[in-house]
């Protein structure tokens, strides 16, 4: 444990005289809340289907900065191997959970939180939706985990994109007994333009052909940087270095209808925290924005970026793999509460 802090402050004060010799005002201010919030990274500001964002237009040299987060266990412990299932952790809401509101609407999460969810999954038939909307997006190649790119950090290779991260997370979900349905399509390729359009449409097909869905989880994976550096954020857990999660919820802060944002938000934070305390250092703050994100569809939609571009596969794979057990069993209690 004081290796990890001691690494942690010699690497932010790297960072700090990165940005005293002209790295820019993006990687001051992630110095700045980084530090503030006892993460390893702040998101980048994403992109959206009212002002998408274009890909990444060349590769930038990867120079990865990591910053270790708490530890969960001795970093000399089983070299990769997955503990068994985490128990399920009561909440403690004592300590406020991590959160960046930059909906400009000041929403009292304390509060939100108590009032607890309102959660009924039905005991036999699908009740998770996970998809795509950047399907094509991919991570750092390594001696393992190779493509050929689209676009920089970009495939068509669904066993090499998000879309291979998303059946890890449908894998750990089904561990406790929850039932899953995964959309494989790509909806970002070959036009980037539009994706939001065509993944909305495919999320209200999937709603209106299983009405039990209660979670919509649209997973990516972020895009950090400062000029020609690439961030890779990062875990350590069981001893394995893994990517860090993090969830993005919308408001229709901006102005467009968006009637289911508290509920989505209160599912966000229940699962920030209890991600969280079965797998300390795992997420990222939680980000409150003003845009929908395609969350007005249904209650239970929610962003989830799983590792950014300097991550490898499997240190993203792993990360979901982490996310869903801890968050799965305390999920399948609500199968029990829909069915009293």
């Amino acid at each position: 444990m004081r290796k990890t802090v001691l690494w942690t402050l010699v690497a932010a004060a790297a960072l700090r005289l990165a940005v005293l010799a002209g790295a820019g005002d993006a990687l001051a201010d992630w110095i700045a809340a980084a530090g503030a919030a006892d993460t390893a990274l702040v998101a980048a500001e994403p992109d959206t289907d009212e002002t998408a964002a274009a890909p990444e237009s060349a590769a930038p040299v990867l120079r990865p900065v990591i910053v270790t987060p708490r530890v969960r266990q001795e970093e000399a412990q089983s070299a990769g191997e997955l503990s068994p299932p985490p128990e399920p952790v009561p909440a403690d809401l004592s300590e406020p959970v991590a959160v960046h509101d930059r909906s400009g609407w000041n929403i009292d999460v304390a509060a939100l939180e108590r009032e607890g969810l309102n959660l009924r999954l039905s005991p036999d038939a699908p009740q998770i939706l996970i998809l795509h909307t950047h399907s094509s997006e991919a991570y750092t190649p390594d001696e393992t985990d190779r493509y050929v790119a689209s676009d920089p950090y970009r495939t068509e290779d669904k066993t090499q994109s998000v879309i291979r991260v998303g059946d890890a997370l449908a894998e750990a979900l089904e561990e406790s007994g929850l039932r899953v349905l995964h959309d494989r399509e790509i909806y970002d390729y070959p036009s980037y333009t539009g994706s939001y359009s065509r993944s909305g449409a495919a999320v209200e097909r999937w709603l209106a052909d299983y009405p039990s869905l209660r979670i919509v989880i649209d997973l990516h994976r972020d895009a950090i940087g400062s000029g020609d550096v690439v961030y890779r954020t990062r875990a350590v857990l069981d001893g394995a270095s893994c990517a860090q999660v993090m969830l993005l919820a919308g408001t229709g802060a901006n102005g467009l209808s968006h009637p289911n944002w508290r509920e989505n938000l209160k599912l966000a934070l229940w699962l920030q925290r209890t991600a969280e305390a079965s797998c300390p250092g795992l997420m990222r703050p939680l980000e409150i924005v003003p845009e929908r994100y395609n969350q007005q569809l249904s209650p239970g939609s929610l962003i989830l970026e799983v590792g950014s571009t300097g991550n490898s596969l499997r240190e993203a794979v792993l990360a979901a793999t982490y996310f869903g057990r801890a968050v799965g069993p305390g999920l399948a209690e609500y199968i029990t509460n829909a069915a009293d």
